[in-house]
């Protein structure tokens, strides 16, 4: 990467309001059905303002002699980005990891415009602070996490990497059928699909199944053992591993369990077949809009991703140590 960047793209999203607005045409006729629902609209109106200021806060916080360009988060998948840029994201952590998919190595400045709103585990940072972040930032003196993520590739040449976690399974509440590979074993499985988590994503749905299978687990052999299992989901952001774990698998005549949690380690992939005629998808991050159809005939193999999200960070940003466990 150069050391100083070119210009400054800043990332940024549609408020619920604006979107509601965009539905309903006007404000409000948005108001009035979300009144007429029952909820309140100044929720919307205040979350709407505060994002907005943060807008303008950012905007008078760019450095001069140095270009920039504004872009919505809608623009992303047809948006070219150049290798000197650097990029700044002003919104939830969704944003952060819709934004990594169409990067290489530009480094991602996440900035939080709400804090009272947002928890930000993927934003180091408000964005009051950018006037001091932002010329550091441009001349390449802040840390950078390498944070890994994950990929999926299909038997027909689609791809989609992921920040988070994939899931794959049924597009409803059906049942997904498929045979796993992974190491020496091989089996048909019926489940509710698969999640497979980085370590950026061990904090998300990964934690739940683990909580809840450490719960039911306890109340049928109550020990300290089992009760740290629903402390010990997280894995340090840039583990060069993975975590697959299968949801409600089913044992029966036609289908095993015996592989339903493991890691994923740097040059090992988990494959798996499709046996679902229909309705089978993989989708990356919790966006089920963007999906890969995963039926009959499709094999998919998931590995770790040569791709990083190269989060920029402060001083004070938590160690390794911090943010490993049950290794």
């Amino acid at each position: 990467m150069p050391r100083d960047h070119e210009k400054i793209v800043v990332i940024t999203r549609k408020t619920a309001l604006e979107e509601l607005i965009e539905r309903f045409h006007t404000r409000d006729q948005a108001r009035f059905y979300v009144e007429h629902m029952g909820a309140s609209f100044d929720e919307y109106q205040a979350a709407h303002d505060v994002y907005r200021a943060a807008v303008e806060v950012l905007r008078s916080s760019l450095p001069r002699g140095v270009r920039h360009q504004w872009v919505d988060r809608s623009f992303l998948p047809n948006f070219l980005f150049g290798e000197a840029d650097l990029i700044v994201t002003l919104g939830q952590d969704g944003l952060v990891v819709n934004t990594a998919k169409y990067l290489s190595e530009q480094p991602v400045l996440a900035l939080n415009p709400d804090p009272a709103r947002f928890d930000g585990i993927l934003l180091p940072f408000t964005v009051h602070q950018a006037r001091d972040l932002l010329p550091q930032a441009v001349g390449d003196r802040l840390p950078m996490r390498r944070v890994s993520m994950a990929r999926v590739d299909l038997n027909d040449g689609q791809a989609l990497h992921a920040v988070n976690d994939f899931f794959i399974g049924p597009k409803s509440h059906g049942s997904a059928r498929y045979r796993l590979k992974f190491r020496d074993v091989e089996e048909d499985q019926s489940s509710s699909g698969l999640i497979v988590s980085t370590g950026a994503g061990s904090t998300g749905w990964l934690r739940s199944i683990l909580t809840g299978a450490a719960g039911v687990a306890y109340g049928h052999v109550a020990t300290p053992e089992v009760a740290r299992i629903r402390d010990q989901y997280r894995f340090d952001w840039e583990a060069e591993e993975l975590v697959f774990t299968v949801r409600e698998p089913f044992i029966s005549r036609t289908s095993a369990a015996s592989v339903v949690f493991e890691r994923i380690r740097s040059g090992e992939f988990l494959e798996l077949v499709s046996q679902m005629p229909q309705n089978g998808v993989i989708f990356s991050d919790g966006v089920e809009e963007d999906y890969l159809p995963f039926n009959s005939g499709s094999i998919a193999r998931v590995r770790l991703a040569e791709r990083k999200l190269h989060l920029l960070v402060g001083l004070e940003a938590p160690s390794k140590h911090h943010w490993q466990s049950w290794r």
